[in-house]
C-alpha cells in the first residue's frame, strides 16, 4: 500500500502546474547556465571593444590621419555620444521584439561596422563610423545580462550578473593588453584602391571585432529568454520548451526528468498583448509603483563618475613614478603629483603608445576585478543594497582623504581605492534586474547607464578643467558626489528580507488587493 500510495503523489506532483519562477528553479544550474554566461561575458568584452576601443585608437592613429587636439578629442568622443543614442533603442527593441534576436542583430551591425572603420581614408570616416558602430553594439550589456538573468534560476541570477560585471572590469584592462603587443609592430602596406597603409592600430581594430564575432556565432546556439517569451510573446508552451531544453543540457550528464508539465502565473495578464511604442515603454518607468526606483537607479547611475578620473590615471601614475625614481617629493599630495611639470623627452617617438600606462591600466583593472569576484561570494550575507551603501561611501571617503594626506604614497593608495568604486556598476546592474519586471527590464538598464554615460561625457570635461584650475576641489566635488551615492541607495529595500520581484504583481492590485498583500509579505 505504501508503496503504491509514493506512486499516486508522484503522479499527481508531476502533473501539477507551477509558476514561471519555480519552472525554471527545476531547470536547474549546469552547463547551459555556465555556457550562457561566458557567452555573456564575451558579449560585454565585445561591447568594451568597440565603445571604449577609442582610447587606443586615436593617439596611435593621430599620424597617419593627421588629426589636431580638437580633431582627437571628437574621434574619443563619438563612440560615447553613440553609446548614448543607441543604448535607449536597443533597450525597447529587446523588451518588445526578444533579447536573442535583438542581440544577434546588434552584434552583426556592431562588427561590420567596426571592420569599415578599420579602413577609414581620413578622421572624419572613422569619426562616423565609429559613432555608428558604438551605437549598435551599445546594446549589448544591457540586452545579454537581461537574457542571462531570465535563463538562469531566481537564486543564481545575482551570481551570474556579478561574475560577468568582473568581466566587464576587466575587459578594459583586456583591450589594452591586446594593444601592447600588437601597436609597436612596424609593419606598413600601401593599398593603392583606398590611398591609406594597412598598419598596427588598424589590424587592432579588426582585433577588436573578434569578440562580436564569436558572440554572434555562439548566440545562433543558445535558446530565447523563457521569460520574454512566456511573459511579453504570451506563449507558455514555446517558454515551457525552452526551459526543458535547458534543463536537458543543465543535467546532460544525469538522468533527471523534467516533471513540469504547465505554468500557471498571473503576471503574464500585466504586460499588453500589442507591441509598444517606445513611449508605452518609457511611460511605466516613470508611473507608481515604479517611479521610485527608476529615480534611485537613474541618480546612481548619474553619481557614478568616478570613470571621468580614468582618463587621467596614466598620467598621474607616470607622475608618481617620477617621484619614485628621483627620492623628491615624497610628502606632496595627489595634486601636487598632478600639477608637477612633466619632463620632456627629446628621443620621443611621435603618436607612441605608452607601454607603461597600458600596463598600469591592465594591472589596475585586475585589481576591479578581483576585488569584485570577492565581494561577489559575500554578496548574499551583505545584500546589494547595502553592498552599494559600504562602497560608495568608501570610495567617497577616500577620494577625499586624498589631497588631505601629505605623503605622496598614502595619497596614491587613498586614489586607488577611490577608483575601485567603479565595482558599483555590477551591483547597480542586479538591483535593476530584480527591481523591473521582464516587459521593462532590459530598458530599465539601458535608461540609466544613457544618463550615467551623458553625465560621464560633461563630467570628463568639467574635471579637465577643474585640474588644471582648482585641482582639490575637483576631487572634493566628484568625491562627495559618489559618497552621497550611499545616502541615495539607503532608499532602496534591503534584499535580503523582501522578495526581489515584488514589483511585478503590483498591477493586479486593482483587481486582486488580497494577492498584492499577500505578495508583500514574501
Amino acid at each position: 500500500m505504501a508503496e503504491n500510495e509514493v506512486k499516486v503523489v508522484d503522479e499527481v506532483k508531476s502533473s501539477e502546474k507551477v509558476t514561471f519562477d519555480e519552472a525554471l528553479n527545476q531547470s536547474g544550474f549546469g552547463l547551459y547556465s555556465y555556457i550562457m554566461t561566458c557567452l555573456t561575458g564575451i558579449a560585454v568584452i565585445a561591447y568594451v571593444s568597440i565603445a571604449y576601443a577609442s582610447t587606443i585608437i586615436v593617439p596611435t592613429s593621430a599620424c597617419e590621419l593627421e588629426t589636431t587636439i580638437s580633431q582627437q578629442g571628437l574621434l574619443a568622443s563619438g563612440p560615447t555620444v553613440g553609446s548614448m543614442i543607441g543604448g535607449l533603442i536597443w533597450g525597447y527593441l529587446a523588451d518588445t521584439r526578444g533579447r536573442r534576436k535583438m542581440m544577434l542583430v546588434g552584434l552583426f551591425s556592431g562588427t561590420i561596422f567596426n571592420l569599415i572603420a578599420s579602413i577609414s581614408v581620413n578622421w572624419v570616416m572613422l569619426l562616423i563610423i565609429q559613432f555608428i558602430g558604438s551605437a549598435c553594439g551599445s546594446g549589448f550589456y544591457a540586452m545579454s545580462m537581461s537574457l542571462l538573468s531570465e535563463s538562469v534560476p531566481v537564486a543564481k541570477r545575482n551570481l551570474v550578473v556579478l561574475v560577468v560585471s568582473s568581466i566587464f572590469m576587466l575587459s578594459q584592462g583586456l583591450i589594452s593588453g591586446l594593444a601592447i603587443p600588437i601597436i609597436p609592430m612596424p609593419f606598413s602596406h600601401y593599398l593603392p584602391a583606398l590611398g591609406i597603409y594597412w598598419n598596427s592600430w588598424r589590424l587592432l581594430i579588426v582585433i577588436y571585432s573578434i569578440p562580436s564575432i564569436v558572440s554572434f556565432i555562439w548566440m545562433f546556439f543558445m535558446q530565447e529568454s523563457p521569460k520574454f517569451v512566456y511573459q511579453v510573446n504570451r506563449d507558455p508552451e514555446r517558454a515551457l520548451e525552452i526551459i526543458r531544453k535547458i534543463h536537458r543540457v543543465n543535467h546532460l550528464f544525469s538522468k533527471e526528468e523534467f516533471t513540469v508539465t504547465g505554468i500557471v502565473d498571473p503576471e503574464v495578464n500585466e504586460v499588453p498583448e500589442e507591441k509598444s511604442s517606445m513611449k508605452d515603454q518609457i511611460v511605466p518607468l516613470f508611473q507608481t509603483p515604479l517611479l521610485k526606483y527608476t529615480i534611485i537607479v537613474i541618480a546612481l547611475q548619474s553619481f557614478r563618475q568616478v570613470a571621468a578620473f580614468f582618463v587621467w590615471l596614466p598620467t598621474i601614475l607616470n607622475q608618481f613614478v617620477l617621484i619614485v625614481e628621483t627620492g623628491e617629493g615624497t610628502d606632496l599630495t595627489m595634486c601636487n603629483i598632478i600639477d608637477m611639470e612633466t619632463p620632456v623627452v627629446e628621443d620621443s617617438v611621435p603618436c607612441a603608445l605608452d607601454e607603461t600606462s597600458l600596463l598600469i591600466v591592465l594591472a589596475f583593472t585586475a585589481l576591479t576585478f578581483i576585488v569584485n569576484v570577492f565581494l561577489t561570494t559575500i554578496i548574499h550575507k551583505v545584500g546589494r543594497r547595502n553592498m552599494v551603501i559600504i562602497m560608495t561611501a568608501l570610495s567617497g571617503i577616500c577620494g577625499i582623504l586624498v589631497n588631505l594626506i601629505p605623503n605622496a604614497v598614502a595619497s596614491l593608495i587613498m586614489f586607488a581605492i577611490f577608483l575601485t568604486g567603479i565595482v558599483v556598476v555590477g551591483f547597480y546592474t542586479a538591483i535593476t534586474v530584480a527591481v523591473f519586471p521582464t516587459h521593462l527590464r532590459a530598458l530599465a538598464i539601458a535608461l540609466p547607464m544613457t544618463f550615467g554615460r551623458l553625465a560621464t561625457f560633461a563630467s570628463i570635461q568639467i574635471l579637465n578643467l577643474m585640474l588644471a584650475t582648482s585641482c582639490d576641489a575637483g576631487f572634493y566635488l566628484f568625491a562627495t558626489l559618489f559618497g552621497s551615492s550611499a545616502i541615495v541607495a539607503s532608499f532602496l529595500p534591503d534584499d535580503r528580507k523582501a522578495q526581489p520581484i515584488v514589483l511585478e504583481k503590483k498591477e493586479e492590485s486593482a483587481e486582486n488587493p488580497d494577492d498584492t498583500q499577500k505578495a508583500s509579505k514574501l
